[in-house]
């Protein structure tokens, strides 16, 4: 399998938040629940509207087309064929270039490139926990399997890879954002799938369901087929969970979940923070960050990696 080559980016990497001070600041307490307010100041309410925001169109014809397509039979095939990792190598690293090719287009929030939301994101993790570098690595990395959109790399629709996840083969209950837009997904007109429980069993656990296909589940996968992945099972069970809205934000799907699940919950809600308060349309220039995040991708996840 032959490496693949990075795309060539165009932009700088230097400061992307002055009010991440570069030497580390003191911990926090452990009472961390207060609310947060983004980087300009806007009020975290503001976020994840999916009522009237600027983007309401597009947020809306992505999660028609992605509650339509999202079947346990599309998810399992989806599953099968990208598990065979045989799109080539690559370093994270060189991976994650190809996030500047992106725009989320399920996210109500900002209309930046990938790129720019990843090192948001691990600004974020590392004001947050300020001595866990693994953390810091999962804010800049958790987004990493939307590469798959990119038409450099995957070519994927969006539908296929962005957006809240959330279990198929049972009930799409209305802890989902759009709920009303479930109507055309076939198998909730299958008595198999359209109850509560479906085809699984209560307190069955998230390991053991099956997952729409998109980024979260695409990374978990490549990093746990990566014989060098050295990152903590809490990042692992980020990666694959962090857009599990309709539990760990509305607190849905509980019925599914098992005593690792409640267990990670808090690690998830702390990380989720991180990964939503850190949006702004602010495109900063940051490529003095460079060096610390090669650095954690070397010490976590080194070497070429099969996606």
């Amino acid at each position: 399998m032959k490496p693949i080559a990075p795309p060539t980016m165009d932009f700088n990497f230097a400061q992307v938040f002055s009010i991440f001070p570069r030497s580390a600041p003191k911990p926090r307490s452990k009472s961390t629940s207060a609310p947060m307010a983004s980087k300009d100041g806007k009020d975290t309410k503001g976020f994840r509207n999916y009522t009237d925001s600027a983007h309401q169109a597009r947020v809306e014809r992505l999660y028609h087309d992605k509650y339509t397509g999202q079947t346990v039979d599309y998810a399992t095939r989806m599953k099968a064929d990208y598990g065979q990792f045989n799109r080539g190598t690559m370093s994270v690293w060189d991976a994650s270039m190809f996030l500047d090719d992106i725009v989320d287009q399920s996210d109500p929030d900002v209309a930046i490139s990938q790129i720019h939301h990843a090192i948001q994101t691990g600004e974020a993790c590392r004001k947050a926990e300020p001595d866990l570098d693994w953390f810091h690595l999962l804010g800049f990395i958790h987004d990493l399997g939307k590469i798959l959109a990119s038409p450099r790399f995957g070519g994927m629709q969006q539908w296929e890879m962005v957006g809240d996840t959330f279990p198929v083969g049972c009930q799409l209950t209305d802890a989902n954002v759009l709920h009303h837009l479930t109507e055309d997904n076939a198998d909730m007109k299958n008595p198999k799938y359209n109850t509560q429980l479906g085809m699984y069993t209560e307190g069955c656990g998230f390991e053991n369901v099956t997952w729409a296909f998109g980024h979260d589940e695409y990374l978990y996968m490549v990093l746990m087929n990566h014989p060098e992945n050295r990152l903590p099972r809490e990042a692992m069970y980020c990666i694959r969970f962090h857009s599990f809205y309709p539990w760990h934000h509305a607190g849905g799907y509980t019925y599914l979940s098992n005593a690792q699940d409640r267990d990670m919950l808090p690690w998830v809600q702390k990380f989720q923070k991180c990964d939503l308060y850190s949006k702004v349309d602010k495109i900063e220039d940051f490529n003095a960050l460079k060096p610390y995040y090669q650095g954690l991708i070397d010490k976590y996840v080194p070497g070429l990696v099969k996606w």
